[in-house]
């Protein structure tokens, strides 16, 4: 099941004998028991997983460029740093006992094939695994935890590098959280979708040539022990998304270091959700 922001209302998408996508409008195909809105569904998720299980699957055809974040107002965003071990060895980080965690402010969400907007500076590409609540989660171990999951979506966490580390102290937050840093999408495909939700392929590439490949089976701390760690220390809400960290092949680890320029094309792909892709602009 894949669920997605069309033109900023909720619809599900299938393929098609043509093998084209539909949208399905949740809200008209419901007749009302689910509003329009894309963030509104996580909070009834069971329910709208029992009636998603027989919804009608004749929908219309879409232009992606409509598509915008599928989780467009998340109450929290967290975001977990150097999580797979090649990336903690690029960029100089022993793995710790306690994954370095901040936050990307919601504004930063766009959509999965937005243009966005290069400010001063050198901005870096980093193709992440987002992790969807579904549940509110609170002290919940990591056995448990994927019941937690309503799905799982494609992120791209782009940080300015010169502001990140200017100061004593990496500035995580605000240097990733310009106006469109947060490209998502291009939907949210429900959890029980995947085989092995635990060891997916994820890449991205920069004009074409290859940057960063690797599965999220090499991450140092697994969705379920992010969820627990995470859950230990605050309330987790239906709704909210994780951004669970990057592989290695980054620009800035590059020797000479690389960054995204205007006429870029930055493609980011996860298996067996899809793929996004970006464009750039100079602001």
């Amino acid at each position: 099941m894949r669920i997605a922001n069309l033109s900023g209302r909720a619809v599900l998408v299938f393929s098609a004998a043509d093998g084209m996508d539909r949208a399905v409008d949740i809200a008209e195909a419901s007749d009302g028991q689910f509003g329009p809105d894309p963030q509104g569904l996580y909070a009834h998720w069971d329910g709208f997983l029992a009636w998603a299980s027989s919804a009608p699957t004749a929908g219309a055809s879409f232009e992606r460029s409509d598509l915008g974040p599928p989780v467009p107002r998340p109450q929290q965003v967290f975001a977990i740093g150097v999580n797979y071990r090649e990336h903690a060895n690029e960029a100089g980080y022993p793995a710790d006992s306690i994954p370095i965690t901040f936050t990307k402010f919601p504004s930063s969400l766009t959509g999965p094939f937005a243009e966005v907007a290069l400010p001063p500076g050198s901005v870096d590409w980093e193709v992440e695994l987002v992790v969807v609540l579904g549940r509110r989660a609170e002290n919940v171990a990591a056995s448990d935890a994927w019941n937690y999951v309503a799905g799982l979506t494609i992120g791209q966490d782009l940080s300015e590098r010169e502001a990140q580390n200017a100061g004593a102290r990496p500035q995580y937050s605000l240097a990733k959280s310009h106006t469109g840093f947060g490209p998502m999408g291009p939907w949210v495909v429900a959890r029980g979708d995947f085989a092995n939700p635990d060891d997916l392929a994820i890449s991205s590439t920069l004009s074409g040539e290859l940057m960063q490949s690797s599965r999220t089976s090499e991450m140092i701390y697994s969705v379920p022990v992010l969820i627990e760690r995470l859950s230990s220390v605050l309330a987790l809400y239906p709704g909210d998304v994780i951004f669970t960290g990057t592989p290695s092949g980054v620009g800035n680890a590059r020797t000479p270091k690389r960054f995204i320029g205007p006429t870029d094309i930055l493609r980011s792909e996860i298996e067996g959700i899809g793929f996004i892709e970006n464009t750039f602009r100079a602001s």
